[in-house]
């Protein structure tokens, strides 16, 4: 939700000029409704410091950011140059893993075109129940969204802002359910409005306008040329071709990665979306860590409204976050679906690794759909292979406790210094990136030795429980297919 201007409301949707990427949305009017922003685009550099401690640094022209992670006693990383699988990438990146990205622009990192693809109006029937009311283009197919851009129990709340995909695009629609005195009505009328675009990443930009259009629309129904106008300045010159192939972010690479890793990837946040996300599931974040980290399916249950749900949905992503070249591009994306019905069950039962909320909780049932099911801040799986990943070791309080020891003088330095532009946002996804580079480079690193042989030694330098994260390690071997074999030491032997 953001604050209406005084301007003329339903035209309002040149809100985030493209060009200018420090620019943000104002504030909601309502107190507790959340803020979107639009954060500056940062550059970045990750370094594993000699001292044992892990620091990356984030500048943007408005702040510096730095999150460390404890990582052990840094001399027992190995330090190899025997061919084997690795060495190259250990070669690429440098034995301190030293990621840098410079000569890069603000506006040759961030600069995006604008592709809308449809506009849509949806409606809620008392005799036919959800419809499409109103598109452009007209012939486009928009089976289904009927009922994505309408959650399942939103007649309970009177507005809402949804997330979803839509074969190969992505959509945002904004809910609004007003009291009408109207028996044909049954005294409410509720419709969405909504667009769908090839990529999530610019779909924050129209939130003002699709609240400011749902109202319209529920105030005086059929007036579209605000609509069209919109559409028509919009659109999408679209490739004559296409996969239809749906990424959870852009390809790892110099121009992008900055892009992928921090919050503007840039699904409209509100201020705080990553701090209120990891304060809602406490330590179990570490939980949701390692199963985005091994790109299981994730599906998160919560009624309407559906919104901050799909919040989780991005936050889910961004744990799983790597800039170290060549890492991952073998394993499944962890696609964000966001929000999903029971129309998509056909969809979900092809899907490898996806990260999803739903209102519907018949889903909970469907047990071949997903790995992981979040009801609230209980996390839970029925695949026996996964059971000890639930459980919290030593390793995963320890870095939570110094994630949250971070926060707090952040926040501290905050309040002293007067300093508000240094992020919680940053420092909590750079923590975690830091934390899955430093868990593969020591493996890469491994996998380029002679024996490749891990130690518990080696598990202290990741940051890893030796007897509490075993399966996690060899799961995370076997799913990213790194070539090196586990051995712990008998805590009995000397």
């Amino acid at each position: 939700m953001v604050e209406h201007a005084d301007r003329a409301p339903l035209l309002d949707w040149e809100e985030i000029p493209s060009s200018d990427p420090n620019q943000t949305v104002p504030p909601s009017q309502e107190a507790d409704a959340p803020k979107s922003s639009q954060p500056a685009a940062p550059t970045q550099t990750g370094t594993a410091a000699g001292s044992g401690w892990s620091s990356t640094t984030i500048t943007s022209p408005t702040k510096t950011v730095s999150a460390v992670i404890p990582s052990g006693n840094s001399s027992a990383r190995p330090r190899t140059e025997h061919p084997g699988p690795g060495r190259d990438l250990h070669k690429a990146i440098g034995a301190d893993c030293t990621v840098t990205f410079s000569g890069l622009s603000v506006r040759d990192q961030w600069e995006e075109k604008d592709q809308i693809v449809a506009v849509f109006v949806v409606t809620f029937d008392t005799r036919s129940g959800n419809m499409v009311e109103w598109c452009l283009p007209q012939d486009i197919n928009l089976d289904g969204v009927e009922f994505k851009s309408m959650a399942s129990g939103s007649h309970r709340i009177t507005n809402d802002f949804i997330y979803f995909r839509k074969g190969c695009y992505f959509g945002l629609a904004c809910f609004a359910n007003m009291p009408v005195e109207s028996e044909l009505e049954r005294g409410a009328r509720m419709k969405s409005v909504g667009i769908l675009s090839p990529s999530y990443t610019l779909l924050y930009r129209y939130m003002h306008f699709l609240e400011n259009q749902v109202r319209h629309q529920l105030q005086c129904p059929g007036q579209y040329s605000p609509l069209e106008a919109f559409y028509e300045d919009k659109k999408a010159v679209l490739p004559p071709a296409g996969n239809g192939l749906v990424t959870a972010c852009p390809t790892w690479s110099v121009t992008t990665i900055n892009r992928c890793m921090h919050p503007e990837m840039k699904i409209t946040h509100p201020a705080g979306c990553m701090s209120q996300f990891i304060q809602f599931f406490g330590e179990q974040i570490m939980v949701l860590w390692k199963f985005a980290l091994l790109r299981k399916r994730l599906l998160i249950f919560s009624p309407p409204p559906v919104g901050v749900v799909c919040y989780r949905v991005y936050c889910c992503c961004c744990l799983a976050n790597v800039s170290i070249p060549g890492i991952g591009v073998s394993v499944p994306e962890l696609r964000p679906f966001f929000y999903i019905n029971i129309a998509d069950i056909s969809t979900l039962a092809t899907e490898l690794s996806y990260v999803a909320c739903t209102t519907e909780k018949i889903f909970e049932e469907k047990k071949e759909l997903y790995d992981v099911y979040i009801d609230n801040q209980n996390v839970k799986t029925h695949r026996s292979s996964l059971q000890p990943l639930l459980r919290l070791n030593a390793a995963d309080k320890e870095k939570y406790r110094k994630l949250s020891e971070q926060r707090q003088m952040l926040l501290y330095s905050q309040e002293v210094d007067g300093d508000c532009t240094s992020s919680e946002e940053d420092l909590f996804i750079l923590y975690f990136m830091e934390l899955n580079n430093r868990i593969f480079q020591t493996l890469s690193e491994v996998a380029g030795s002679s024996d490749r042989t891990l130690t518990s030694e080696h598990m202290s330098v990741m940051g890893l429980d030796p007897q509490g994260d075993r399966s996690f390690l060899e799961d995370l071997l076997e799913v990213y297919g790194i070539d090196a074999t586990l051995v712990i030491d008998n805590p009995c032997c000397p």
